[in-house]
């Protein structure tokens, strides 16, 4: 028997894997029930369904999706006002509202210009890795970043201890080069190793309750995609 908060936990488990995160977000049921458990009362469904949505809005593409759905940002703006929640829930609410907007500012303002190849967000720690030509200064980056009026940029550089050095970036003071149209090729770099298959699916079903029906489409999902 499924219930509740064991569904949650093993989407959430599922969705650190990279590989995992386009396929869930692509279900028409999973994200439905996300926004669903939102509002539920136990706060370890809280818990387990923000650090989710936090796996999943890892993967570029989903951002838009995860945003238009019908009451996931309302329900996220509601938790963070919510009163009797621990410090890691509001958090991690806010984190999933600031991430949505500051990675989509982010995105768009490095796709504009010309001479980036490509980028990956690790959104956990606020960084962004680029690779860019060898004649672009990174000076261009900082001032395209600045044009967002609401980001800046830091470089992050390791000393001889190892430890990370932040270094402040000026923008150039000059035009900044740009694309006259988007460029056709896929921001994020991640590795998508296909996931063994030689095991066999298990049957399960879910416990009935006020959220029984999706339950049951979220347990069919999990045995019918994944494999154990």
């Amino acid at each position: 028997m499924m219930d509740a908060l064991s569904v949650v936990r093993q989407l959430r488990d599922l969705a650190s894997e990279p590989q995992n995160r386009e396929v869930i977000v692509q279900d028409q049921g999973c994200l439905p029930g996300l926004v669903l458990f939102l509002d539920h009362q136990n706060p370890d469904v809280l818990l387990a369904t923000l650090q989710t949505l936090r796996y999943l809005a890892e993967l570029s593409p989903n951002i838009s999706t995860m945003k238009n759905e019908l009451g996931m940002m309302v329900s996220l703006e509601n938790l963070t006002g919510r009163e009797g929640l621990s410090i890691d829930i509001t958090a991690l609410a806010k984190e999933g509202l600031d991430s949505t907007d500051t990675r989509g500012l982010c995105e768009e303002a490095l796709l504009k210009v010309r001479g980036v190849i490509s980028f990956t967000f690790q959104m956990a720690s606020k960084r962004c890795t680029v690779r860019i030509r060898s004649d672009l200064p990174t000076e261009s980056l900082a001032s395209a970043i600045a044009a967002t009026k609401v980001l800046s940029a830091q470089q992050v550089v390791k000393n001889e201890a190892g430890e990370d050095v932040f270094i402040p970036l000026n923008p150039c003071g000059g035009e900044v080069q740009q694309n006259s149209a988007l460029p056709d090729y896929l921001p994020e770099e991640e590795e998508s190793p296909e996931k063994e298959v030689d095991r066999a699916v298990s049957r399960t079903t879910a416990k009935q309750d006020s959220n029984g029906s999706w339950l049951n489409a979220a347990a069919g999902f999990l045995t019918k995609t994944f494999y154990w």
